[in-house]
């Protein structure tokens, strides 16, 4: 935080974080923590996390200083709050994240917020989570409802959410097909292991499809199990929100034709992952270009971009919350692909991307498809299908959205081009903060980016994206097509 020497490094840091200032006056004039940084301490907490400052006053974009006459004061109280269960139920805060720093003259604590881990989450006040929780969308503090905080709670005590025993589900509810094509698929890569000769319920409790509950002596399918083989109408009742959806869809989006090719559980079969994965890869990898190249006497027909759409696809299914009202998503477009798996990250999207920490939803899921060599358990998922994915052009981005549902959104273009030229891009497009010239050639390469996902990719704030496309807009270069949820852009000129 020593980089701070005026308010113009004020500016230029809310172009790539969070950002809040706070005047803290307080009642005498001399500096106090005001009561609206604890909402604003749980929003950013429980989001991407974001930087609050102590002792300015920013009005309608325009920043002024305004000093804390009492910073011992203020910062006691504030370590002196954070340590409190009773006002707000976890300090992430060092003494390292609260840094004093003096502008023109008067001093302003800078306060660093980090995102908190799962087991922290939700972070909230009053010693209640129901009612006093927060996270920060838009550049604003909102609070989240019950479902959303009960989400969080179930996120926080349970390491894996399909492990338990689905209630009076049994073998009748088995797909014996998706069964059996697993099974076979499981011999020819184990072909001496030991479960290849077990009857069908035996091997579905070694892989923890079935489960006995050694206290209550109850057993049956657990919700892996009835995921991963189970038919339609028994998954339905078990998980009511539970949906996959794949798509290939045309670069421009056409309101006549919303897709090319769909498959959805329609009753012409079993609906569950393990034939839902077994169709879709074939669909993405159905015209990947696969160059001659012998081992050996053979030939490898796998590509390093065959199998990051593998590992993509594994990926989504079993980091997915089943619980969540969103669903899983795979879309196949001319200028790549976008895997949608409802429910936050467990990990901040940075260390997601760097790897070495595993902290996965569903994690029999993923024993499953690791015992047909699909997958991983080292954490190293994204960093692997950034490795297979990036080159040549070629682009991944991970992102983590809140509304209207929660949802991580993996995406692989082929490549977004060169975005009209680095030099005019600075000439004109950020000139005064608006980086219109990025904008537009980055919607030019997918219409159905979302403020969001412009303002990772430019690393920039949403507030600057909602500027540059409202001056977009205004000088008639961009159209909305359809609403704000579901429509798509059209560039103009």
């Amino acid at each position: 935080m020593n980089k701070f020497r005026s308010l113009e490094d004020i500016s230029l840091l809310r172009e790539s974080v969070e950002l809040e200032c706070k005047a803290a006056q307080g009642a005498s004039g001399q500096g106090e923590v005001p009561k609206d940084f604890w909402p604003t301490y749980s929003a950013m907490a429980n989001a991407h996390g974001g930087v609050v400052i102590l002792g300015i006053l920013e009005k309608s974009g325009v920043f002024s200083v305004a000093g804390l006459k009492e910073m011992n004061k203020v910062r006691a109280d504030l370590f002196n709050n954070l340590n409190n269960p009773g006002k707000v139920s976890v300090n992430l805060l060092s003494d390292a994240d609260a840094q004093e720093v003096i502008l023109e003259g008067q001093a302003v604590l800078i306060l660093s917020i980090p995102q908190a881990g799962r087991k922290d989450k939700p972070v909230y006040l009053n010693g209640q989570p129901l009612g006093n929780t927060y996270r920060r969308l838009n550049d604003g503090d909102r609070k989240c409802d019950d479902t959303t905080v009960k989400r969080m709670l179930a996120e926080e005590v349970q390491d894996s959410r399909d492990t338990y025993i689905c209630n009076r589900y049994g073998l009748n509810d088995i797909d014996l097909d998706s069964l059996h094509a697993y099974r076979n698929q499981f011999a020819s890569y184990k072909s001496g292991h030991p479960w290849v000769g077990a009857d069908d319920t035996e091997f579905l409790h070694l892989l923890g499809a079935w489960r006995e509950d050694r206290e209550t002596k109850e057993n049956g399918l657990t919700l892996a199990g009835l995921l991963m083989f189970g038919q339609w109408p028994a998954i339905m009742t078990c998980a009511p929100l539970y949906f996959v959806d794949y798509q290939e869809q045309p670069d421009e989006p056409d309101t006549s034709v919303r897709w090319l090719d769909r498959v959805v559980p329609d009753g012409t079969w079993s609906g569950n992952l393990f034939d839902f994965y077994r169709k879709v890869i074939r669909k993405l990898t159905a015209d990947l270009k696969v160059p001659f190249h012998l081992q050996g006497d053979k030939r490898v027909d796998d590509t390093p971009i065959h199998q990051a759409l593998r590992e993509a696809l594994v990926n989504t299914l079993v980091h997915a919350d089943y619980s969540d009202r969103a669903s899983v998503r795979v879309i196949k477009r001319p200028s790549g692909f976008e895997f949608r798996n409802p429910g936050a990250l467990r990990v901040p999207v940075a260390q997601a991307l760097k790897g070495g920490e595993s902290d996965c939803r569903n994690r029999t899921l993923q024993q499953m498809f690791l015992m047909i060599n699909l997958g991983e358990r080292a954490g190293s998922g994204l960093p692997r299908i950034l490795t297979s994915w990036q080159g040549e052009g070629r682009l991944m981005k991970m992102t983590e959205l809140f509304e209207p549902y929660d949802q991580s959104l993996l995406t692989m273009n082929w490549a977004l081009g060169t975005v009209s030229g680095k030099m005019s891009g600075k000439m004109s497009g950020k000139m005064s903060g608006k980086p219109t010239l990025e904008i537009l050639g980055l919607i030019k390469q997918d219409s159905r980016l979302t403020v969001s996902e412009l303002a990772i990719t430019l690393e920039l704030s949403e507030r600057t994206i909602e500027r540059a496309i409202q001056s977009l807009r205004a000088d008639g270069r961009l159209e909305r097509i359809g609403p704000s949820k579901g429509g798509f852009w059209k560039v103009l000129k």
